[in-house]
């Protein structure tokens, strides 16, 4: 088992790579559900917007 840890010499390398890739999708994740956040709170001002508007 420690082999498979250990990757041949090249564990730091190996693991910050996926250590890397996971990061980066956390982000990629994170980073969405701000975007989509954001566009619901504009959504909202929006309809409250029209709904106060006389003109229409």
């Amino acid at each position: 088992m420690s082999e498979f840890f250990a990757q041949g010499g090249y564990a730091f390398f190996i693991w910050g790579a996926y250590g890397m890739a996971v990061l980066l999708l956390v982000i990629e994740v994170m980073q969405l559900r701000a975007q989509r956040h954001a566009l619901f709170i504009r959504l909202n001002r929006l309809n409250r917007m029209r709904e106060l508007d006389p003109n229409q």
